[in-house]
């Protein structure tokens, strides 16, 4: 793709604000993003980067109540560290979306739910879900858990990180209000808006034909394929999200959010007068194409929901380019968890470490196709092997055209393009290629790591 062939999105997905990033984020998404943008604009194409900060989940009012702080407080204070690790790892967006501080953004997400209801795009329905005979509102997302009914792994209500499944709170074995414990054995009906899948299979199965998609992302959409698919509420009646005045009581689901903020925030980049979905669609004309990269924890939404919204808002379905998809980070075996302060803060990493090694080594350590297990001694003894000095003279071309493949978005592979620099001694850099993985300017290299402390 040349510049002038239209514009290439990037999606990272945005974090949840109920804690700091930890190596895991990092070594996922946002560094293997990172790289791609850069490597891309380095051969001629324009692109747009997206991120943000997903406000809305409500795992930061179930993280606040936790530890008894006020909700804003510890969203800012996250906030905080969030956007101070993007900057210390030298990871930039043009588009930043944070939705508390951005009342635009919230009045729009709420109008394209009316619009895309009177158009009938979003069907206006009934639907029944498991309830907590003590808690207001209704069991979803960080307010609920069970077992996975197709792997038995313990959920949330969502999406399974065992099998990367969507799961309703009616879709859990055994579900449980996490607020105060008691099973979630009443049963209440709900009316609002949802979008049924089924309705797209045909765009979703043009999808999934022509995207770029990791086997094990391709075996979910088959599974899905393989029975009805499922209808995904667009609002809840709960206490933390963008409220939907025409169901009062209701806020919008925050995935349901996610993909509207996408249309609203790419195409009002392109055409800032854009107010109606209409209009939104019509600015979309100018984007080539859709990357998105993400854990497989977030695989369904953009496998699935977002292709399917943005074809019910009038998006060609040829617009999602690819997915490029990690499994988790592990440390010291088990997965890093925010929720369960299992990590290593990157912001605490960052500020004892030159960041052009850390982002080397993530991106030789990267958790894709398989998961991989970070340790210190790992960390240290990589580092100071890339510390020792090479004559460029002597490393192989070949070597070096593997990685510039592997940093294409059809080809997208960042730890082999790491390996393939780093592994054969490139640490001067005369190509440009390292410093798109270490975020440094050319000709510089990771340097030495110091012992670390925890």
């Amino acid at each position: 793709m040349t510049a002038d062939t239209g514009t290439t999105v990037v999606l990272s997905p945005p974090p949840t604000p109920n804690g700091p990033l930890h190596l895991g984020h990092l070594a996922g998404p946002y560094l293997a993003a990172d790289v791609a943008v850069r490597a891309a604009r380095r051969r001629g194409e324009r692109v747009l980067a997206v991120c943000g900060l997903d406000d809305h989940q409500n795992y930061v009012l179930a993280r606040s109540r936790q530890l008894n702080r006020n909700v804003h407080e510890l969203r800012h204070h996250h906030a905080a560290l969030i956007r101070g690790v993007f900057h210390n790892a030298h990871l930039s967006h043009d588009v930043f979306v944070e939705p508390l501080a951005d009342p635009r953004y919230r009045r729009t997400v709420a109008r394209f739910v009316d619009e895309l209801m009177a158009s009938e795009a979003l069907a206006v329905t009934e639907w029944s879900t498991p309830a907590c005979p003590n808690c207001p509102g209704i069991p979803h997302h960080a307010y609920v858990s069970g077992r996975c009914g197709h792997c038995g792994a313990i959920a949330n209500g969502g999406t399974c990180e065992g099998c990367a499944g969507y799961l309703s709170a009616a879709d859990l074995v055994d579900p449980t209000c996490t607020r105060c414990g008691s099973p979630a054995t009443a049963s209440t009906t709900v009316r609002g808006p949802v979008l049924h899948l089924e309705h797209h299979r045909d765009a979703l199965t043009t999808v999934w034909c022509r995207a770029a998609v990791p086997p094990r992302v391709r075996e979910l959409a088959r599974r899905l394929l393989a029975d009805r698919l499922p209808t995904v509420p667009f609002s809840y009646p709960t206490d933390w999200g963008i409220p939907l005045p025409s169901f009062p009581g209701h806020r919008i689901d925050v995935w349901a959010e996610m993909g509207l903020g996408y249309l609203h925030v790419i195409g009002s980049r392109i055409s800032p007068d854009a107010t109606s979905v209409a209009d939104h669609v019509a600015a979309w004309r100018d984007v080539a194409s859709v990357w998105a990269f993400l854990g497989i924890d977030n695989a369904f939404y953009y496998l699935a929901l977002f292709p399917a919204l943005f074809v019910a808002a009038g998006l060609p379905a040829d617009v999602i380019g690819g997915l490029v998809v990690n499994e988790f980070y592990r440390l010291d075996g088990a997965k890093f968890s925010t929720s369960r302060d299992h990590a290593v803060w990157a912001h605490e990493l960052l500020a004892e470490q030159d960041p052009r090694a850390v982002r080397a080594f993530l991106a030789w350590d990267r958790p894709a196709p398989h998961a991989t297990d970070f340790t210190l001694d790992r960390y240290r003894r990589a580092i100071a092997g890339w510390s020792a000095p090479s004559d460029p003279a002597e490393i192989d071309p070949a070597e070096l055209a593997r990685a510039e493949q592997a940093l294409t978005l059809p080809h997208f592979d960042l730890a082999l393009a790491a390996r393939c620099l780093l592994g054969a001694g490139l640490t001067t850099d005369p190509t440009g290629a390292l410093a798109l993985i270490t975020g440094a300017p050319a000709g510089s290299a990771p340097q030495a790591a110091p012992t670390l402390t925890r």
